[in-house]
């Protein structure tokens, strides 16, 4: 069961040295993604390959960046928030490197899958909470907090079900894919001790909520499976 939670079954890239082969599927990526964030994340996760790098140190690293940037719009210096906008755009590349480093190396995990989205959700909170505070100091009043709140929760909710729709996609559509569902994680929670197996425990309660909710959002995709 250990395995389960370490490695995801997939099949290894087609060419580990083509940068087409660190895409979950074309046809899923944007044209800045295609054009920009997906060449520059290949040359980096080339680079964290050689480096012996894991996907999961490139997301953390991306994370200081993004925190990093969410601190520095809290200033009313162009300079310093220019250097923030900076910061976010290096966050993203490293939020596209991590995922390419894993299937360049066919390192994908599923702890790496849990900890990606926390990482982004863990910037977005210090992007929001740092706004808050420069509006709140500059003069608005407390409410900003609920205006603050609910653009995280729909972030959130959103980010959520495009994801949950991507793994539909890739699941029924290229069959390449592994597609939870919150009985098979249940069970599997279930069958780890908080005394022998606390870290994967918790991972796979993060990732048991986020399913949860993603089932919640878009019950017609779960009645597909």
């Amino acid at each position: 069961m250990g395995s389960d939670l370490s490695i995801i079954s997939q099949s290894p890239s087609k060419s580990s040295g083509a940068i087409d082969g660190t895409y979950k599927s074309r046809e899923l990526e944007g044209v800045v993604d295609l054009f920009f964030y997906r060449r520059v994340g290949f040359r980096l996760a080339q680079f964290f390959a050689r480096l012996n790098f894991t996907p999961t140190a490139v997301s953390l690293i991306g994370g200081v960046f993004g925190i990093v940037a969410g601190h520095l719009y809290f200033y009313r210096a162009l300079v310093v928030n220019l250097i923030g906008m900076l910061f976010h755009v290096v966050a993203n590349i490293f939020d596209n490197a991590d995922g390419q480093l894993a299937r360049l190396t066919n390192q994908q995990s599923r702890t790496g899958r849990i900890l990606d989205p926390v990482v982004d959700h863990v910037i977005w909170l210090s992007i929001y909470v740092h706004l808050a505070l420069r509006l709140q100091i500059g003069g608005f009043s407390g409410a900003i907090w609920i205006l603050a709140l609910a653009a995280g929760l729909s972030h959130g909710l959103q980010a959520g079900a495009a994801d949950y729709c991507r793994s539909a996609y890739l699941y029924f559509g290229k069959s390449g894919s592994e597609f939870d569902s919150t009985p098979k994680l249940k069970r599997e929670y279930d069958g780890y001790t908080w005394r022998t197996a606390a870290w994967p425990k918790f991972l796979l309660r993060l990732y048991l909520n986020a399913m949860h909710e993603q089932e919640l959002l878009l019950p017609g995709v779960r009645r597909l499976r």
